[in-house]
């Protein structure tokens, strides 16, 4: 599922914002709109059991991807929905115990805007700092913990810089201090192993559309036992996911995730390498003799993430220069918000450096016959702004 570099078609840069879905996804989903159309919550006839076990199929699917037990996945709109049905869920299950929560001042906007809407009913927030990597210092959980916080929510891979966080480490800090540790890992799985044993991560998000599958579909992993974790539901009405997260089931989207996360997961390793190769060549070109430079950790990154400055430049005018390519100057979701990134702000860049940023993110589409032209219309297009 290759396209070749035409220079007459646009180029498509901006992976992490969404996928196209994978022709296999598509045709696993299809039958479940027309033929398979029975919802999966009617038991007494064989539409309703054909769509039950397609379900099940799937549940297994995504468990096996991130090495979870099949009861532990709750299917959901998206990872937004997730996300807020994990903090949310947990905050209100727990506030008996505390309403202290630590996360981290990079965190997607779907934690920290939910964390916001907690601060506004009571609950006490504590954002961690990142070094200028984008990383977390350890030493500042440790510090940050107090006996009444329940939570620590920290994302694995950021969605702008790819950075990837000592995960394993900050919830081992979280779990000696007994509390419950959530991780946003929207962006990292399905493109890095994510083993939510290994990690000791306890809840944990995902979405379809990041991963080559449908649009408005996703799942919370929520922890079972060791410890076991309960949350409150959102929505009620039915009683659907073990009353969990009420609503009728997406079946063909969560056929689509379920395909996605066993082909995904087929493939990582591959497709880590050769998309590896490419991104890495890129940068290397982009940013020889200081041209642009690398925001965020080059050793602890997502394989396929660019998040380079160019100075001297206003990145929203490199959109207009070079209207061909999709690519981000932020977070797809915050896009409209004409603002610098908080993410890097967070980082330490100041509001120039940041609107200077670009984000490029590469996927499965992608050859190495694609790097000379990326690398020649971008330089041209920076080189013009600078007036060189």
């Amino acid at each position: 599922m290759f396209y070749l570099c035409d220079v007459n078609q646009p180029v498509y840069l901006d992976f992490n914002a969404t996928t196209p879905v994978h022709e296999t996804v598509l045709e696993q989903m299809l039958p479940y709109y027309r033929e398979h159309f029975g919802n999966a919550s009617s038991h007494t006839h064989a539409y309703g059991w054909t769509a039950a076990a397609a379900v099940d199929r799937a549940r297994e699917q995504v468990a096996g991807l991130i090495n979870c037990e099949p009861s532990e996945i709750i299917f959901t709109s998206g990872a937004t929905e997730a996300v807020n049905l994990a903090i949310k869920g947990i905050a209100a299950m727990y506030q008996n115990k505390g309403r202290h929560i630590i996360s981290c001042v990079t965190e997607h906007k779907a934690v920290l805007d939910t964390l916001t809407a907690l601060e506004d009913v009571g609950f006490e927030i504590t954002l961690l700092p990142v070094n200028r990597e984008g990383l977390i210092d350890p030493e500042d959980l440790s510090k940050a913990l107090r006996p009444e916080t329940i939570l620590v929510a920290v994302m694995m891979a950021n969605n702008e810089t790819g950075v990837i966080q000592p995960i394993e480490t900050l919830a081992r800090i979280t779990h000696d201090h007994g509390s419950i540790f959530f991780s946003d890992t929207t962006q990292a799985v399905g493109k890095i192993r994510v083993d939510v044993r290994e990690l000791g991560i306890d809840v944990c998000t995902l979405s379809a559309h990041k991963m080559y599958g449908p649009k408005g579909v996703g799942a919370l992993f929520v922890r079972r036992k060791k410890p076991r974790v309960s949350l409150l539901p959102l929505m009620h009405g039915g009683g659907h996911e073990n009353g969990r997260r009420s609503g009728t089931l997406n079946v063909p989207g969560i056929v689509g995730l379920g395909t996605a996360a066993q082909l995904c997961e087929s493939q990582l390793w591959e497709m880590g390498s050769r998309i590896s190769r490419i991104r890495t060549r890129i940068e290397q070109l982009l940013t020889e003799d200081h041209f642009g430079i690398i925001n965020g950790s080059t050793r602890s990154r997502l394989y396929n993430t660019s998040n380079i400055c160019f100075p001297g430049i206003q990145a929203q005018h490199l959109v207009k220069q070079i209207p061909r390519y999709a690519f981000s100057l932020g977070s797809a979701c915050t896009s409209a918000i004409p603002e610098p990134s908080h993410v890097l702000t967070g980082m330490g860049l100041s509001d120039q450096e940041a609107a200077a940023s670009i984000r490029l993110s590469f996927g499965m589409q992608h050859g190495e016959d694609i790097i000379d032209r990326v690398v020649l219309d971008f330089k041209q297009a920076v080189t013009k702004l600078r007036g060189v």
